[in-house]
Protein backbone atom coordinates (compact mmCIF):
# COMPACT_ATOMS: atom_id res chain seq x y z
CA UNK A 1 0.00 0.00 0.00
CA UNK A 2 1.69 3.33 -0.92
CA UNK A 3 1.57 6.08 1.61
CA UNK A 4 -0.56 8.69 1.71
CA UNK A 5 1.23 12.53 1.98
CA UNK A 6 -0.18 14.07 4.61
CA UNK A 7 -2.50 16.58 2.58
CA UNK A 8 -3.90 13.77 0.74
CA UNK A 9 -4.80 12.37 3.83
CA UNK A 10 -6.08 15.57 5.02
CA UNK A 11 -8.44 15.84 2.21
CA UNK A 12 -10.07 12.56 2.54
CA UNK A 13 -10.70 13.40 5.69
CA UNK A 14 -12.34 16.83 5.17
CA UNK A 15 -14.30 14.78 2.37
CA UNK A 16 -15.49 12.05 4.80
CA UNK A 17 -16.66 14.97 7.08
CA UNK A 18 -18.39 17.11 4.76
CA UNK A 19 -20.29 13.69 4.07
CA UNK A 20 -21.13 13.13 7.49
CA UNK A 21 -22.35 16.90 8.20
CA UNK A 22 -24.88 16.54 5.38
CA UNK A 23 -26.26 12.91 6.99
CA UNK A 24 -28.41 15.32 9.45
CA UNK A 25 -30.20 17.25 6.50
CA UNK A 26 -30.57 13.42 5.15
CA UNK A 27 -31.99 11.92 7.89
CA UNK A 28 -34.43 15.09 8.45
CA UNK A 29 -35.30 14.62 4.56
CA UNK A 30 -36.25 10.63 4.99
CA UNK A 31 -38.34 11.81 8.15
CA UNK A 32 -40.52 13.87 6.14
CA UNK A 33 -40.74 11.60 3.04
CA UNK A 34 -41.66 8.58 5.49
CA UNK A 35 -44.24 10.57 7.18
CA UNK A 36 -45.27 11.84 3.38
CA UNK A 37 -45.75 7.99 2.72
CA UNK A 38 -47.67 6.92 5.60
CA UNK A 39 -50.60 9.22 4.74
CA UNK A 40 -50.44 8.48 1.54
CA UNK A 41 -51.11 5.00 2.45
CA UNK A 42 -53.69 5.93 5.26
CA UNK A 43 -55.53 7.57 2.69
CA UNK A 44 -55.34 5.04 0.13
CA UNK A 45 -56.00 2.67 2.75
CA UNK A 46 -58.70 4.14 3.62
CA UNK A 47 -60.22 4.69 -0.19
CA UNK A 48 -59.45 0.60 -0.75
CA UNK A 49 -61.91 0.00 2.65
CA UNK A 50 -64.75 2.21 1.49
CA UNK A 51 -64.56 0.54 -1.99
CA UNK A 52 -64.31 -2.85 -0.27
CA UNK A 53 -67.78 -1.63 1.84
CA UNK A 54 -69.24 -0.43 -1.34
CA UNK A 55 -68.23 -4.02 -3.06
CA UNK A 56 -69.77 -5.66 -0.20
CA UNK A 57 -72.60 -3.66 -0.09
CA UNK A 58 -73.32 -4.36 -3.95
CA UNK A 59 -72.76 -7.95 -3.27
CA UNK A 60 -74.96 -8.17 -0.63
CA UNK A 61 -77.59 -6.37 -2.92
CA UNK A 62 -77.33 -8.52 -6.18
CA UNK A 63 -77.28 -11.54 -3.59
CA UNK A 64 -80.54 -10.04 -2.19
CA UNK A 65 -82.28 -10.06 -5.64
CA UNK A 66 -81.09 -13.13 -6.72
CA UNK A 67 -83.04 -14.82 -3.61
CA UNK A 68 -85.85 -12.94 -4.41
CA UNK A 69 -86.16 -14.19 -8.07
CA UNK A 70 -85.58 -17.91 -6.97
CA UNK A 71 -88.05 -17.62 -3.90
CA UNK A 72 -90.31 -16.17 -6.38
CA UNK A 73 -89.56 -19.01 -8.84
CA UNK A 74 -90.33 -21.85 -6.35
CA UNK A 75 -93.13 -20.37 -4.71
CA UNK A 76 -94.47 -20.98 -8.33
CA UNK A 77 -93.56 -24.14 -8.66
CA UNK A 78 -94.81 -24.90 -5.40
CA UNK A 79 -98.19 -23.35 -5.90
CA UNK A 80 -98.26 -25.23 -9.60
CA UNK A 81 -97.59 -28.90 -7.43
CA UNK A 82 -100.01 -28.14 -5.39
CA UNK A 83 -102.97 -27.25 -7.43
CA UNK A 84 -101.73 -30.45 -9.52
CA UNK A 85 -102.04 -32.46 -5.84
CA UNK A 86 -105.43 -30.83 -5.15
CA UNK A 87 -106.74 -32.02 -8.95
CA UNK A 88 -105.43 -35.20 -8.28
CA UNK A 89 -106.96 -35.70 -5.30
CA UNK A 90 -110.79 -34.37 -6.31
CA UNK A 91 -110.28 -36.85 -8.77
CA UNK A 92 -109.31 -39.52 -6.63
CA UNK A 93 -112.31 -38.05 -4.54
CA UNK A 94 -114.73 -38.33 -7.75
CA UNK A 95 -113.87 -41.58 -8.53
CA UNK A 96 -114.36 -43.16 -5.21
CA UNK A 97 -117.59 -41.38 -5.00
CA UNK A 98 -118.62 -42.89 -9.07
CA UNK A 99 -117.09 -46.60 -7.47
CA UNK A 100 -119.41 -45.99 -4.53
CA UNK A 101 -122.56 -45.33 -6.46
CA UNK A 102 -122.10 -48.15 -9.00
CA UNK A 103 -121.88 -50.68 -5.87
CA UNK A 104 -125.20 -49.69 -3.94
Amino acid sequence: MATQTLAARMDNVEQRIARLEELPARVDALGVQISQLREEMRGDFSAVRDEIRAGDEETRRVLRDEIRTGLAEVMAQARTLHEDQRAALALIAEGRQTRGRRHR
